[in-house]
């Protein structure tokens, strides 16, 4: 190991901490590997959400859970939800059936059908078993909120 010197208070380490035992500032040797920092995008509002996919296509948007951020436009007449790998939208938490959930689309309607899931899917914080989607409905999966838009409105 190489030795490590705290830039805060000089102090000299063996190389094992990667906090100064005195100060607590973060020592480094040369031999450590950085990495480049990187700013988050700002939360897009979701009037530019929708102009991102086509005008007549639904689109969900990952609000909470460990995948928020994410968007998933529905333009699929079947899009499926859930931990199974050949999920459409694949959910890889134990709160989510592997079959959780499926979205029909017939024409501009968009339909949410649990598809026999343990925990049970939720629109607007009821339980449904099939409910048409209107825009700006939360959809509930596991520790997964998600809300919908449809291209159409607005």
């Amino acid at each position: 190991m190489d030795e490590k010197r705290c830039p805060a208070c000089g102090r000299t380490d063996d190389g094992a901490a990667n906090f100064c035992p005195s100060c607590g500032h973060e020592i480094r040797s040369s031999a450590d590997e950085i990495t480049d920092t990187f700013e988050l995008e700002k939360e897009l509002p979701h009037e530019e959400d929708r102009a991102r996919f086509p005008h007549d296509c639904g689109l969900f948007v990952v609000e909470s859970g460990p995948k928020a951020g994410a968007r998933y436009g529905l333009e699929a007449d079947l899009t499926t939800l859930g931990r199974h790998g050949d999920a459409d939208i694949f959910f890889d938490d134990v709160t989510v059936s592997r079959r959780h959930a499926e979205v029909q689309r017939t024409g501009d309607r968009y339909l949410v059908r649990d598809a026999g899931s343990l925990n049970g899917t939720y629109v607007n914080r009821d339980r449904i078993e099939s409910v048409l989607l209107q825009d700006g409905d939360e959809l509930q999966i596991g520790r997964f909120r998600l809300v919908f838009f449809h291209g159409t409105a607005g």
